[in-house]
């Protein structure tokens, strides 16, 4: 059975959600489709690019992945067909995709023609182009049926951590913030082992506070917590999932977790300091 999933900033208070699904099943009512989120925050690309980043890996290979970002109808913006590790990913031609596979190079890039006759009319790009191409594709379809093979996509930038070597110091900032309140950097393992190794110490630096360890994972912040006493609410560095440094309370959650208690928002700097 083939799989489906969407992407959306839509939310699930609208209409929107329920018609891209209507859609699919009138077209092919076989299909196996799968919410990843609907609560991206209005146009957030960067958001957007790290959660399907970390999700579609989980998914079998050739799954067609919605992602409606940032993706109303634009007569002159294209719509297109990503085909990355093994599957197709549909988005606007908004640089989403860049930042999704900002270290993978895609095997095609197709922009997307259907509804592309002067007389059609686009009420709603997701029911309208990304869902008769995602069950073309989904029945077996080539995409070049359905599509024109490009070069090239938009193209758009992380912000990257960087090393002031003359300080001692990496700078990064703060590029995610998940629903447990952890907040996610952009500063990559490899980076801080790299810079490291001249280096017998370091400390974290954010706001006016500061730490001095990473865990290798969450369930080591457990065990060694909980070695001790119920440590509710304390807070630690680890390398999550992603490889990625992010800041985090134990059994934190939205109110209570490391963005309420370290008040850091998208964007601020985090920084290491080497000794």
């Amino acid at each position: 059975m083939s799989i489906i999933t969407l992407t959306s900033d839509f939310g699930n208070l609208d209409y929107r959600v329920a018609a891209v699904k209507g859609k699919i099943l009138s077209l092919n009512p076989e299909v196996n489709i799968i919410d990843i989120t609907h609560d991206i925050q209005a146009f957030n690309l960067i958001q957007t690019s790290y959660i399907v980043r970390n999700a579609y890996k989980y998914f079998p290979k050739g799954t067609i992945h919605i992602l409606s970002v940032d993706s109303f109808y634009n007569k002159s913006r294209k719509n297109l067909i990503y085909k990355a590790d093994g599957s197709y990913f549909l988005a606007a031609d908004n640089g989403l995709l860049s930042l999704v596979f900002f270290d993978i190079k895609p095997e095609a890039i197709y922009e997307l023609t259907l509804n592309n006759r002067f007389d059609d009319v686009i009420n709603f790009t997701s029911t309208d182009i990304f869902v008769p191409a995602a069950v073309h594709l989904a029945n077996g379809g080539l995409p070049e049926v359905i599509g024109r093979k490009i070069h090239s996509a938009k193209q758009l930038m992380f912000a990257r951590p960087v090393y002031n070597e003359s300080e001692g110091m990496i700078i990064g900032d703060v590029s995610y913030i998940d629903n447990f309140g952890n907040i996610i950097s952009n500063i990559n393992k490899d980076f801080f082992e790299n810079i490291s190794k001249g280096y017998s110490s370091f400390t974290i630096k954010f706001r006016n506070l500061s730490l001095s360890r990473i865990f290798s994972s969450h369930t080591e912040v457990v065990s060694d917590w909980e070695r001790e006493t119920e440590f509710h609410g304390q807070s630690a560095a680890i390398f999550n999932d992603s490889q990625l440094l992010e800041l985090t309370i134990y059994k934190g959650s939205k109110k209570n977790g490391a963005k309420s208690l370290f008040g850091l928002n998208v964007g601020e700097n985090i920084y290491i300091e080497f000794s």
